[in-house]
Order: C-alpha cells, then sequence, then structure tokens
C-alpha cells in the first residue's frame, strides 16, 4: 500500500505524459462514494473516510491522481453524532464558499444518523463544520445519509438524501446551510436505492442510484441504476414508465470479471470536449481486501438516456480530453504559502513561509490522523524524523492568521 501511494504521488509530481488510454481504477486504493468537482483546470475528489478526516484528491486530467490532505482534523471534525464516521461527502460551489455535505453515522443508527454541512474557502480546505442539518430522527426519515445537493436554473437550492427507506428532496436556504424555513420534505422513489445523484440533460432530470449491498467484498451486489423525470421531484420513471418510487428503474452499471459491486458516483463531470464522466466506486476482483477503489467511464447518451459501454466497468479506454492545465500545486491566491522539503526524508526535513514574520504551528500526522510531532516555529521550523516509523505523513502547517496548508511527506 506505501508503494500505491508513492506511485501515485511520483505520477502526480511529474511532468504530463502524452497517453491515450487508461486504465481502472484510477485511483487504487480505498475511497468509498467519491463526489468530484471542477475548479478552473483541477479536479477535486473527496470520499468516504477510510482515510480519516476526509480525505482530498487532486488530478489535472481526471486519470493520475494524488493525496493532498483531509478536510477535516481530529479538533475540527463535525459531532453531531457522537462517534460514527463521515460517510459519503458531496462537494459544491455556492456563492463563494465551497460547501461540503456529509453524513454522520454509525453501521445499524439509522434513527440517530444525519447529515451536515461544512464550509471552505477553498476546496483544499481547511473545512469549518456549520453543524447539523437534520438527523433522521428529527425529520422523520430512517437512515438519512448521502446527500445531493441540487441548484435550478432559477438558483433554488435543494437537498436529497435517503437509503434504502426512500429517497427525498427538500429545499434550503438561499446560501444551502439550512434548510428553508417552512419547507417540507418530498418523497421522490422508493426503497430500493441509495447513494443518490441527479443530472440535468436535454430537458430530463436524471436520477442515479445505487442498488444492492456496497460493502461486501465479493458477495457485494451494488450496481447503478437510473430513472428520470421532466421535474425535479418527479415522478421519475423507467423506459416502461414505471415509477421510481415503486422501484422501476433502469439498469446502468453492473459488476464484471474484474470489478464487483460498482456503485456510488460521483456527479457527472465534462471534459473540455463536452464529454460526459462519472467517478464510481467498486472492489477489484484480484484484491478485495483492497476496499472500494475508484473507477472511471464515460456516458453516452443514447435515445437521451445515459449509457456505459457494455454496462460494466471498463479495463482500459480512452482519456478524457483536458487542455493543459495549471501547476495543481498552486496555492490559493489569498493563501501565505509553505514550503516543506524534501518530501522524501531519513532525518530532518525543513517548514518554511513565504511571510519574514509568519509564526506558524505544525503537526506531523500519519494517514490515520495520529499525530506524530508537533510545535510551534517562526518563519521556519527544522524537524528531525529519525525516530518516526517508515511510511507516508501528513504536514499540517496553521499560521497566526488562520492560513492552512498541507503537505505528503515519505519516510522511507
Amino acid at each position: 500500500m506505501k508503494r500505491t501511494i508513492l506511485s501515485l504521488l511520483l505520477l502526480a509530481g511529474a511532468a504530463a505524459q502524452a497517453q491515450t488510454v487508461y486504465k481502472n481504477p484510477v485511483i487504487d486504493r480505498s475511497l468509498p462514494d467519491p463526489t468530484v468537482m471542477r475548479v478552473g483546470k483541477t479536479f477535486y475528489l473527496y470520499s468516504t473516510e477510510d482515510i480519516r478526516n476526509v480525505p482530498i484528491y487532486m488530478s489535472n486530467d481526471l486519470v493520475k491522481w494524488r493525496f493532498v490532505g483531509t478536510c477535516f482534523t481530529e479538533n475540527t471534525r463535525p459531532k453531531m453524532v457522537p462517534g460514527g464516521g463521515i460517510w459519503a461527502p458531496d462537494i459544491n460551489k455556492i456563492g463563494d464558499q465551497f460547501v461540503l455535505y456529509y453524513s454522520k453515522s454509525t453501521w445499524g443508527g439509522e434513527w440517530e444518523c444525519g447529515i451536515g454541512v461544512a464550509t471552505a474557502r477553498s476546496p483544499r480546505g481547511p473545512f469549518t463544520d456549520r453543524g447539523k442539518l437534520f438527523i433522521s430522527s428529527e425529520i422523520d426519515v430512517q437512515n438519512s445519509i448521502d446527500p445531493f445537493y441540487f441548484e435550478e436554473d432559477d438558483g433554488r437550492k435543494y437537498l436529497f438524501w435517503g437509503s434504502f427507506r426512500g429517497i427525498y428532496g427538500i429545499e434550503l436556504s438561499d446560501d444551502g446551510l439550512s434548510v428553508k424555513p417552512g419547507a417540507e420534505k418530498v418523497r421522490i422513489a422508493g426503497t430500493y436505492t441509495e447513494a443518490t445523484m441527479i443530472h440535468k440533460h436535454n430537458g430530463y432530470y436524471y436520477l442515479i442510484g445505487s442498488a444492492g449491498s456496497c460493502c461486501e467484498g465479493l458477495n457485494s451486489t451494488y450496481r447503478l441504476v437510473v430513472a428520470r423525470s421532466t421535474n425535479l421531484f418527479g415522478p421519475y420513471v423507467d423506459k416502461a414508465g414505471q415509477k421510481a418510487l415503486d422501484n422501476h428503474f433502469v439498469q446502468l452499471l453492473n459488476k464484471s470479471t474484474r470489478v464487483v459491486g460498482p456503485g456510488h458516483c460521483s456527479e457527472i463531470v465534462q471534459d473540455d470536449a463536452g464529454q460526459d464522466w462519472i467517478l464510481y466506486h467498486g472492489f477489484e476482483a484480484s484484491d478485495p481486501d483492497g476496499g472500494r477503489k475508484v473507477y472511471m467511464d464515460r456516458i453516452n447518451w443514447v435515445g437521451d438516456w445515459p449509457a456505459i459501454r457494455n454496462r460494466i466497468p471498463s479495463a482500459e479506454a480512452e482519456v478524457p480530453v483536458i487542455n493543459a492545465a495549471d501547476d495543481v500545486d498552486e496555492l490559493p491566491a489569498e493563501a501565505e504559502g509553505f514550503s516543506v522539503k524534501p518530501r522524501s526524508v531519513r532525518d530532518t526535513f525543513f517548514i518554511r513561509s513565504t511571510s519574514d514574520h509568519s509564526v506558524f504551528r505544525w503537526k506531523l500526522v500519519d494517514l490515520q490522523g495520529k499525530v506524530m510531532k508537533q510545535g510551534k516555529a517562526q518563519r521556519e521550523a527544522s524537524v528531525g524524523v529519525g525516530d518516526v516509523p517508515e511510511g507516508m505523513y501528513v504536514v499540517n502547517v496553521k499560521s497566526k492568521k488562520g492560513h492552512t496548508s498541507q503537505k505528503i511527506l515519505r519516510i522511507p
């Protein structure tokens, strides 16, 4: 696993190589329930926290991805549900903020789970938790997880959610951070699916969901299904006109001999040639213990219905058409910069600020969030790591002005 992560980092840091095909999975580690957003020329991916505190990956071509940090820390992670995990995040840009909806739940806690929201100035965080939108028992929807945000052309904002107890939608406030006062939930699908994603295309709304069991390795039965409507709140129907409220959908993607349980897809993202792409998780048949890895396939539109070639995950396919991208390491213009050098170190590494008078705090944490070392410095810190075990780590830096940075470090 360490070699796999290192390979991704080296690929992302190298000069872009001309290639015509890519191979699945595009991320060879467990990142369940991916959500993807394009900002300028960079793509950002977030997932359920198999990497604790919600991992953030970046890419400039949808094929080569690298881990760049987490949305939260142990101190800032949401606390609206005691214990439990942060599941199925959904990333969006609302106004001048990046808004992350998330589920907080424990297995079996279907009335105690709920949906919350966090915000950040940059897609790389840090994200500030804004608390819950609702808990299952408060909104009277059992298993209130898997949020999905949708904004209409007139600016009205909605949240859809649910997991095998019905799929629901409700209107949000103008800033997207709360339920609109007086809004009532509306059921749009039955008990067949979870992991709702809605995409508008040629006058139709397409409701894509995941049916079956998500998390049983080679016994998983997860698969993508779709229904459509001319209205956001339905009725959604299959090709025969039967309603999603009665659990009728069209199959979009099923398992193959190579990939089991493909499902919980991202938003549909578009390349620079106008082609549509979808990312999703699945178990690699040859490595089921590797968890739910990230796969990508092109969406074709056939008779105004989405289609994936052969209805199975591709082994390889033509790469998306992405114009030359800016450096994916570029910091937001408003942020203070920090460098960590060298990135691969045996004894000592250095943290340096772009500001001569900057005072900052730093932490060296492992990929599960355990703090290995921490300290405070001005302008530059020299950190000895001779006593730290080999592995991949994250260096978290925060200045007094609130600027933050997260860098990857390898200790051979």
